[in-house]
């Protein structure tokens, strides 16, 4: 259970606002003055501060500064009235996670607590690297197979400069925790670290969200308002899935990492900021500027070093080391007994093909940890990813037996038209074939299947002279 403060000598509103927090299932406590409140930060342990700028004694602005000297990483939110709005934006700019204005809407202020207290995790929580299963329950990344180790090199050589970090997987494959690992391991690691995700936040707010705005930059904007990247000035911020971001926005976060400045909507401003950028992406980057969308300047300006995440499919070896570690880590957050898994549920994992990658395995166990009360994980527990699993393998192992099949008698034939290259001609030759089938002709949609480059493809239409009957150029 998470844990809040709130800061405000507005007696009727403090007890009610703690009594609507105690309903969303918050612990709260609560303090009618700075000097109380100071107190408390003292004394325990908290996940967020939301504080009124008006204060009896210590002000709202003092009372901050003394927080962030307690705590630099614990996170605040202001509450002001229209009058002391100049003094909230400076405590933004000073690490504030957002203000609010009185009076504020309930389900726009919890979306916000809840967004701080998650900012606030990510911040405090560390990332250990290649962790034992069994000894280590927080936040992991785990694994030992060679492509694992090569993502820890990177992540310690790339830690203790300031470059600019692409993280490139497939989705489920630990992208925001190889970022957090990159962040708390850096130089940065006693500033911000904020995380906007490029897919969850609407186009039309997350210019103003990134960015900031102006008062009368648009209407309903009452208030000038910092983005989120002049607030994390000096420390760090990872733009999630990148790749979907619009390219109006992305014209200005390459002015943001070539210009080191930004301006707010609305104003003409030029505004300096230092801060890192770290993104990720499940997309082909290299496919999204052929297509126009996506800047091909700020993709080289983003690669400065890039980190590929493995698919859990390519490192198997790892899949009974991250099953240890989330049995553990769901036993204990269930507060129940490490079960155990059987010999036989245990081999049906390791054979599974993961789409879904880590994150699949991991709500996998915690969905059978909840519902097997107690009980060994069993081969029956996983009947429906069994015969999905044994559907694959199955199919798998008839299409490599028809494979090896034909190398064998082409081999023992010793035909001289073939060489190694012609095997591999033929393979390639069958496989854009039948992607080109599977689209019905169209050469996008093949060459995205394929992942692989429009051109890539008409090249290889025209070396193997694959024809089909309904062709699609585009």
């Amino acid at each position: 259970m998470n844990t809040i403060l709130v800061i405000d000598d507005d007696d009727q509103l403090r007890i009610s606002f703690c009594k609507l927090l105690k309903e969303e299932n918050y612990a709260v406590l609560n303090a009618a003055s700075g000097e109380a409140g100071i107190e408390i930060v003292k004394q325990n342990i908290l996940d967020l501060v939301i504080l009124d700028m008006r204060l009896p004694g210590m002000n709202g602005m003092e009372t901050f500064k003394r927080i962030k000297d307690l705590d630099l990483k614990l996170p605040v939110i202001i509450v002001t009235a229209y009058g002391t709005t100049d003094i909230a934006i400076e405590a933004t700019k000073m690490g504030a996670y957002d203000y609010v204005l009185k009076p504020f809407e309930v389900p726009e202020m919890l979306d916000l607590i809840k967004q701080a207290i998650e900012a606030g995790y990510f911040m405090r929580s560390p990332v250990e690297m290649d962790a034992i299963p069994g000894k280590q329950s927080g936040d992991a990344i785990i694994g030992q197979s060679k492509l694992m180790q090569n993502v820890y090199k990177s992540i310690g050589r790339v830690s203790q400069t300031d470059a600019t970090v692409l993280i490139r997987g497939e989705s489920g494959t630990g992208k925001e925790l190889v970022a957090r690992a990159v962040y708390q391991h850096g130089i940065r690691s006693d500033k911000a670290f904020l995380i906007i995700n490029c897919v969850a936040i609407p186009e039309t707010l997350l210019e103003s969200e990134l960015f900031g705005y102006e008062k009368g930059a648009f209407t309903g904007a009452s208030q000038r308002h910092i983005g989120k990247i002049e607030q994390a000035n000096g420390g760090t911020v990872f733009l999630d899935e990148i790749g979907d971001m619009p390219l109006n926005i992305q014209a200005k976060i390459l002015r943001l990492l070539q210009e080191k400045s930004i301006e707010r909507l609305g104003g003409e401003q030029t505004i300096p900021v230092d801060v890192r950028i770290i993104a990720a992406t499940n997309k082909n980057l290299e496919y999204a500027i052929e297509e126009a969308k996506f800047r091909e300047d700020l993709y080289f300006r983003l690669k400065v070093v890039t980190i590929e995440l493995p698919a859990l499919r390519d490192r198997q070896e790892d899949i009974d080391r991250l099953i240890s570690y989330f049995m553990f880590k769901f036993s204990n957050e269930l507060k129940i007994d490490n079960p155990g898994i059987q010999k036989n549920a245990l081999m049906l994992l390791n054979h599974y093909g993961w789409p879904g990658n880590i994150r699949e395995l991991s709500n996998l166990i915690q969905k059978i940890l909840i519902f097997n009360r107690g009980a060994p994980i069993s081969e029956a527990d996983l009947e429906h990813m069994v015969q999905k699993s044994k559907k694959i393998e199955l199919n798998g192992e008839i299409e490599l037996k028809t494979i090896r099949e034909w190398v064998r008698q082409i081999l023992v034939n010793k035909s001289e038209n073939y060489s190694f290259d012609n095997f591999i001609d033929t393979i390639s030759s069958i496989v854009v074939s039948e992607a080109l089938k599977m689209t019905n002709g169209n050469r996008s949609q093949a060459a995205k299947m394929l992942r692989v480059s429009r051109p890539t493809l008409h090249a290889k239409i025209d070396k193997y002279n694959i024809q089909l009957k309904t062709e699609i150029s585009d």
